[in-house]
């Protein structure tokens, strides 16, 4: 069974960065699409950013296209999110997850899920 743990959820003031970390062990797809989903209090889950391990391809939503960047390591499984000119907007708890399907689009579904790290950004 697949394990994520995520890490590097922090507080931090508007225009900063921080990055997140999701190691990721006993993952037995071959392909396979993992992704970061966001969720703040009171609103539904929002696909942030998503990377296909097949050929490296990444999307992004809307809101953090630009300010965020997602990759991941294939030799250790570890996937990155770093993310840059922080808002009050993207406060939420993050969520590393996987998939078995290739991601076209981001997406709130996925296989399996860590628990999360929060990310404050204060004004």
């Amino acid at each position: 069974q697949v394990q994520l743990v995520e890490s590097g959820g922090g507080s931090v003031q508007a225009g900063g960065s921080l990055n997140l970390s999701c190691s990721a062990s006993s993952i037995t797809y071959s392909d396979y699409c993992m992704g970061w989903v966001r969720q703040a209090p009171g609103k539904e889950r929002e696909g942030v950013a998503v990377i296909n391990n097949r050929d490296g391809s990444a999307r992004y939503g809307d809101s953090v296209k630009g300010r965020f960047t997602i990759s991941q390591d294939n030799a250790s499984g570890t996937l990155l999110l770093q993310m840059h000119d922080l808002k009050p907007e993207d406060t939420a708890m993050y969520y590393c997850a996987i998939d078995r399907y290739y991601c076209l689009l981001v997406r709130t579904d996925f296989d399996a899920w860590g628990h999360g790290t929060q990310v404050t950004v204060s004004s």
